[in-house]
């Protein structure tokens, strides 16, 4: 009994400094995103002429706010496990979160949970910022809750799997300009996947980050291009995937032990 206290002892621990992280230069970490997405939102807003144009009978401002905070959300929770884990392999001191007596699912745990956070956070904010200009209301808390949770989850492990199998800063740089980046511009952030062709449409169907956008914008205006619990289910699949693949690199110790 007194081993496992201490093991809630460490994974809090862990947590925290992991929180402590991107606390430390929130102006970087937090506010720069929230800045950033709300430039994405005045140059689509000026570019297409704004709530002037409708996606199906939901002024365009309304539809595209919510995939911008889900946007901002995922990257950041990739940013933060990808550059914890590629900063303390580049410097060396990976040695430091390995050596304590954690297992490998409390690793994933205490890394995940801290870049979720972040995504949580920025979120946040980047929500706050945006009701100053879009009517931001949420029609299902419950989705949209569950949505923002499971995201930031997911993309809190392809950080890890990331910073894992990456040996320096270029290598996530790759991860991030050739997987995360072009998967969340064509996940349907900015255009609902209905107007695309059919063959398009389907193949909008096998990128995961079209759900978690999908879902979200349900979440806060009521409208979905797929249905609302395929969503639900497809989100669930893939983190138990991704938390599998993640605890099994770390208990191999996959280019993290010499």
């Amino acid at each position: 009994m007194e081993m496992k206290y201490d093991n809630w002892i460490g994974l809090w621990t862990l947590y925290t400094r992991e929180v402590r992280r991107f606390l430390k230069v929130k102006t970087q970490t937090v506010m720069a995103p929230m800045v950033t997405t709300l430039l994405f939102l005045a140059v689509f807003s000026l570019a297409l002429g704004g709530n002037a144009r409708m996606v199906g009978d939901i002024p365009f401002m309304e539809f595209l706010a919510p995939g911008l905070i889900m946007m901002a959300m995922a990257q950041n929770s990739f940013a933060n496990t990808s550059s914890s884990i590629v900063v303390a392999k580049v410097q060396g001191n990976i040695v430091d979160t390995l050596m304590p007596p954690f297992t490998a699912h409390e690793l994933t745990l205490g890394i995940a949970l801290g870049g979720a956070t972040r995504g949580l956070v920025v979120g946040a904010a980047v929500a706050i910022g945006m009701s100053l200009f879009v009517n931001v209301s949420i029609v299902h808390p419950g989705f949209a809750i569950y949505h923002a949770i499971m995201a930031s989850l997911m993309l809190s492990l392809i950080g890890i799997m990331g910073g894992i199998w990456s040996e320096k800063f270029d290598h996530i740089a790759a991860v991030t300009n050739f997987i995360v980046t072009p998967l969340s511009f064509l996940s349907g952030t900015f255009y609902s996947i209905q107007r695309l062709p059919e063959p398009a449409q389907i193949v909008a169907q096998f990128n995961p980050f079209f759900y978690m956008i999908d879902g979200f914008r349900f979440g806060f205006i009521g409208h979905a291009d797929a249905p609302p619990m395929t969503g639900v289910v497809v989100m669930a699949v893939i983190n138990i995937v991704l938390w599998t693949l993640c605890t099994r690199m770390f208990h191999s110790g996959y280019k993290l032990k010499a």
